[in-house]
């Protein structure tokens, strides 16, 4: 690798959601492996993320701490989406936006800023700083390139998509139909003329006019609709360097001690024989939906873990992620409930 590569100084922008940070932070670790150096945007209360990246490269990964923008939706103290739930992206959204002139500050007072920033497909705002800037905006996807090429035509035919209760996704590979319901949240919620709703649909119609797109993916699994973006787009700069979850340190970017006790007795299961049952860190299940899947995973006699997302003491009130009275010591010994965050991919 050339001298001018091995010197070549990124910023990496990850949004604050488990999904959408983790494999960020394992590209910014393969990233690391080839001699960039990178500087990474965060909020104080995200920075536990970044540990065991910071420590696995502490001359060549740098944190960017920048105090997290508040927002009248947002509670105090709260920097991530699995605090918030689906209903937190849109306030997220528009938080993280205001962090426009900070970075424009930061950028101007570097005697050697980064030459090209990639950020999350959430951050569309910063192909803005980037053009101001004069230097090339990657976008990430955290998912696929099929997503990426759904979101390109729902956003682009928004206002004529909005009013239908199926739609066909005619100019993608294959013949894709789908129920409106089905289709991306942050569509279906849009608002035309909402300033809120406006400012969604521009961030998401930058991403597909960034300079690049990077998938966490490969192109073995997604050629297709990978080729079909760069036809779309008119250029080549689509890159798969999926699947992310695989390289590097196990617990990078856990946020947390990772769990010896889960991990231990996991080593003392027979083989292919416990069941991982997780949905997420913004999906909250309703009382019904918790009793139907304890009961599933009692009555089942399989060895199971569990992660269970709690929620906010008024949603755990409304019975919302309430683990039923007495599960847990009905099936000790084979199932484990986890409150906190899991070390998925160790789990794995």
């Amino acid at each position: 690798m050339s001298t001018t590569v091995n010197k070549c100084h990124i910023l990496l922008f990850p949004y604050p959601a488990q999904g959408h940070m983790l494999p960020l932070l394992h590209l910014a670790h393969r990233l690391s492996l080839h001699g960039l150096t990178i500087t990474i945007v965060i909020t104080p209360k995200n920075l536990p993320y970044l540990s065991s990246l910071l420590s696995s490269h502490p001359s060549s990964i740098t944190p960017l701490i920048l105090p997290f923008p508040s927002h009248p939706s947002i509670p105090p103290g709260v920097e991530n989406v699995k605090d918030l739930g689906h209903s937190g992206n849109l306030p997220m959204l528009t938080s993280l936006s205001k962090l426009h002139d900070p970075l424009l500050h930061w950028f101007n007072s570097q005697p050697d800023p980064p030459v090209a920033i990639i950020s999350d497909f959430f951050l569309g705002w910063t192909l803005h700083l980037a053009h101001q800037l004069n230097i090339p905006r990657l976008v990430f996807f955290p998912s696929g390139a099929f997503l990426a090429a759904i979101d390109d035509y729902v956003w682009n035919n928004v206002e004529q998509l909005k009013t239908l209760d199926q739609v066909e996704l005619s100019a993608l590979p294959g013949f894709h139909v789908f129920k409106s319901h089905h289709l991306p949240s942050l569509f279906r919620l849009y608002k035309k003329s909402d300033p809120d709703w406006e400012f969604v649909k521009d961030l998401k119609l930058a991403n597909t006019k960034s300079w690049g797109c990077v998938f966490n993916s490969f192109e073995a699994f997604e050629g297709e609709y990978m080729d079909y973006l760069k036809k779309k787009l008119g250029h080549n700069r689509i890159f798969g360097v999926g699947p992310l979850n695989l390289p590097g340190p196990g617990n990078l970017g856990s946020g947390s001690d990772l769990n010896e006790r889960l991990l231990t007795w996991l080593d003392g299961c027979p083989k292919a024989s416990v069941v991982y049952v997780c949905f997420g860190s913004q999906e909250l299940l309703k009382r019904e939906q918790m009793e139907a899947l304890a009961l599933g995973l009692e009555k089942s006699g399989t060895r199971f873990v569990w992660v269970v997302k709690t929620g906010s003491t008024q949603e755990r009130e409304d019975g919302f992620g309430n683990v039923p009275d007495g599960f847990e010591e009905r099936v000790a010994g084979r199932g484990l409930v986890i409150r906190e965050w899991a070390p998925q991919v160790s789990i794995l």
